[in-house]
């Protein structure tokens, strides 16, 4: 859509004072914002065309305008200009993850909660493994007598652990022979390639003796593998959304979806990466329609990628969250790399 100079400076203008105030605006506002470069009655012209090319709105017949989907689209892609992030801005980035703690997921949990509590939007946060990572080594670890702890390396330094109780009692024997068992037929193995139909067959190779023995084990090991690789997703902030008018009459509903892991991965598609902004009703999930959702993938080391999303009233301020989020994601994926390699 090509537009004049005068037209984009109009049009830059009522996006930026609407994101600011939430008010319609008007010819004669936007005039001012001019500087006189323009009266307020071209304005008014030059603001009807936006209209009739459906780059603004019309909320109310009296009222001034606002931003179209397709007007925020535009703006976006022509004519935003972001704010850098001052160093004190960087400063107190970096000081969220100065007393990390070293395991992985809760770094992540707690830098979703961090840039929620920053920036007022809902965020979710993930890292997702490659197709590539391979299962290094399992390890039983006995609690109780009943009870063990099932911890799975992959190769890629991620490191998973669950809780499993069985049925019969835990001698250091059975306890040798199942670990040695199943880092046989794991071990080496690519993580994506351990399936429940993979397992069971590997159930079958030990013999009908342990078979229903061991079916709890390959139960929990089934589910570390799907958490290396699907990714844990964290959500935090999703209350305040409640914070904004324009949200809370559909807040329930995007409650639901972003609790759902599958919508959530539909959001973050894992072959794109970079910065990606869906507005509005641009967004994959038709729930999303009354909001804006910022995706910011980065890598996590060689074998990685995670992704932290923002999301918030459509009227947020794009040129502001977009570098801070860009930034806070790339210091997740360093701190999360250097964890991992340390964990290796």
């Amino acid at each position: 859509m090509e537009l004049g100079p005068r037209k984009l400076r109009i049009l830059s203008a009522i996006v930026e004072t609407y994101i600011a105030t939430g008010e319609p605006v008007g010819s004669k506002l936007v005039a001012g914002l001019l500087d006189g470069a323009a009266s307020p009655a071209t304005v008014r012209n030059e603001m009807a065309a936006l209209f009739d090319q459906g780059l603004l709105e019309q909320p109310h017949t009296s009222a001034g305008r606002i931003p179209s989907h397709l007007g925020y689209r535009l703006y976006l892609d022509q004519l935003m200009e972001e704010k850098p992030l001052t160093g004190l801005e960087k400063q107190e980035i970096e000081a969220l993850f100065n007393l990390r703690d070293p395991d992985p997921d809760r770094l992540l949990e707690d830098a979703a909660r961090a840039l929620a509590d920053s920036t007022g939007c809902a965020v979710i946060s993930t890292a997702l493994t490659r197709e590539s990572a391979r299962v290094k080594k399992i390890e039983l670890i006995p609690t109780a007598s009943r009870t063990i702890v099932i911890l799975l390396v992959a190769s890629n330094g991620m490191v998973k652990n669950k809780l499993c109780r069985v049925d019969f009692l835990l001698t250091p024997r059975i306890v040798e022979f199942f670990q040695t068992f199943v880092n046989r037929h794991l071990s080496g193995r690519s993580i994506n390639d351990i399936s429940a139909s993979y397992l069971n067959s590997v159930s079958f190779a030990a013999g009908e003796e342990y078979m229903d023995v061991f079916t709890p084990v390959l139960s929990a090991i089934y589910d570390l593998c799907r958490e290396c690789s699907d990714g844990r997703i964290y959500r935090s902030g999703t209350s305040n959304l409640l914070e904004y008018e324009d949200l809370r009459r559909v807040a329930n509903q995007l409650f639901r979806v972003i609790n759902s892991r599958e919508a959530v991965m539909d959001l973050i598609d894992r072959d794109e990466e970079g910065i990606r902004v869906f507005v509005g009703k641009e967004n994959p999930n038709s729930a999303f329609a009354d909001s804006s959702v910022i995706i910011s993938k980065y890598r996590i080391g060689q074998d990685n990628t995670g992704a932290m999303g923002l999301i918030g009233p459509i009227r947020m301020d794009y040129a502001r969250l977009i570098p801070h989020l860009v930034y806070f994601s790339h210091t997740l994926g360093r701190l999360l790399g250097q964890t991992l390699e340390e964990q290796k």
